[in-house]
């Protein structure tokens, strides 16, 4: 069947396309609380353009939505952001930003299906959003570092002190990032990639 050249099926761009060589897809999901910088992280690391649901937030989160210290925030996610990046030629990620907000976490459940680890993204200035969603995912049994993204005007801590605010274990991985830089954001996401190994020999050898 002859097609004109505006009936023709568009296929998925050049760039979004999954290299050949990759033999490996693992998911990865983006947490933390509202404002923290998920869908910055996702957008700087991806290679593909990423999905993003962020919509105005509107007259209907007042006193619903904790906006302290995030008050110049005008958007918000309202079901997941998605990326891709290839770790190497055979590995890639696919990473799920949750939406931050309490009211949103119903989605949760539908994000980390089949997830492999975890991204907990806090903010010093708001570090009390990030007790909650750390506790769900000990809750759930998924694997997951916690990275401090470092803006510009947030309180200063010691790794050692944000450890024992967040009540974290010494096994946890616990790193600073900038979610605006991609080679930070990446750096994030290799030390999961380390963390899930090192959790993938401990059982094997026990």
């Amino acid at each position: 069947m002859d097609f004109k050249s505006s009936e023709r099926p568009v296929g998925p761009r050049s760039e979004d396309v999954l290299p050949g060589t990759a033999t490996a897809a693992v998911k990865v999901v983006v947490v933390g609380g509202f404002g923290v910088g998920k869908t910055t992280l996702v957008g700087s690391v991806s290679e593909i353009r990423p999905l993003t649901t962020e919509e105005t937030m509107t007259q209907a989160g007042v006193g619903v939505d904790d906006t302290q210290g995030v008050e110049r925030k005008t958007s918000t996610t309202v079901a997941m952001d998605f990326g891709r990046i290839s770790i190497n030629e055979e590995l890639v990620l696919y990473l799920f930003g949750t939406p931050g907000q309490e009211r949103f976490w119903f989605l949760w459940r539908g994000l980390f299906e089949g997830a492999l680890g975890a991204v907990v993204l806090v903010d010093t200035r708001r570090l009390e959003v990030s007790f909650d969603v750390i506790g769900r995912l000990e809750e759930r049994g998924v694997p997951f570092v916690v990275a401090v993204n470092t803006f510009p005007d947030a309180p200063q801590h010691s790794l050692e002190e944000l450890r024992g605010a967040l009540d974290l274990p010494a096994s946890v991985p616990l790193v600073l990032c900038d979610a605006r830089q991609r080679a930070s954001s990446r750096d994030v996401l290799m030390t999961l990639m380390r963390y899930l190994q090192t959790l993938a020999t401990t059982q094997e050898a026990s």
